[in-house]
């Protein structure tokens, strides 16, 4: 196999970050149009988002899985699919985008309140601060490892008053972990952003591709029972 070209590397570069405009659109149409709404279950709220998703994406976009989630389903592993249930008056919701990016090597997710409650508010706002910490400290160390920035982003979550949902906070731009493949590398440590990460993130991968980032950030309120999620490419805007 050729090893990839700065033309090869430009191109794909371009894709995913055109696939995560096209994911940002969605989640403003979705947001603006008020499809996420409480008496609405999670399903319904998924298939109305599915046809916002084909006017931007085209017809038949993304590949079967749930994108909403809420309240106590904001906190069940990745890949685990919930019964449907309906949306609350006064919860979190998270819109979790990996469905619809799967066939694009990307992810994109964010999480909205319903109601006026002040915790879920400084959750939600304090994902979208952590989101550009982490951007900043991997922007400010050209050797950084997934195990640092790990550390970085637990560390500021604690500092926030929150726990991290999940091992990791990110992965290798790719198919998903739990199709059984992340990118080039299998599932094996050096394929996330995580304690057992401990090679550089700025580096080649299979295929001598340059390694690209999707950083994932969850946190969980457990005084509430519920969590939010923040997803986006790290390295690329």
């Amino acid at each position: 196999m050729a090893v990839p070209d700065r033309m090869d590397e430009h191109l794909r570069a371009l894709r995913l970050v055109e696939a995560q405009r096209l994911a940002q659109a969605v989640f403003a149409e979705v947001a603006q149009g008020g499809l996420v709404v409480p008496g609405r279950t999670e399903l319904e709220a998924d298939t109305l988002i599915k046809e916002v998703a084909e006017g931007i994406f085209g017809p038949g976009a993304g590949q079967p899985g749930r994108m909403v989630r809420s309240g106590p389903h904001t906190v069940l592993p990745y890949g685990q699919e919930p019964p449907d249930r309906v949306i609350g008056a006064d919860e979190i919701v998270v819109l979790d985008f990996g469905p619809l990016l799967a066939g694009h090597e990307t992810d994109f997710a964010r999480t909205v309140v319903l109601g006026d409650d002040p915790g879920r508010h400084r959750l939600v706002e304090n994902l979208a601060e952590l989101g550009a910490a982490a951007r900043q400290v991997f922007l400010g160390e050209d050797k950084i490892t997934g195990r640092q920035l790990q550390a970085e982003v637990r560390s500021l979550a604690a500092r926030a008053g929150w726990t991290l949902g999940t091992w990791h906070v990110g992965r290798l731009s790719g198919q998903a972990p739990a199709s059984g493949t992340c990118g080039a590398c299998g599932i094996r440590p050096e394929c996330f952003i995580g304690p057992d990460n401990d090679q550089p993130l700025r580096r080649t991968v299979g295929g001598g591709w340059r390694a690209h980032w999707i950083l994932e950030i969850r946190l969980v309120d457990s005084y509430r029972g519920c969590g939010g999620a923040f997803k986006q490419l790290l390295d690329l805007v």
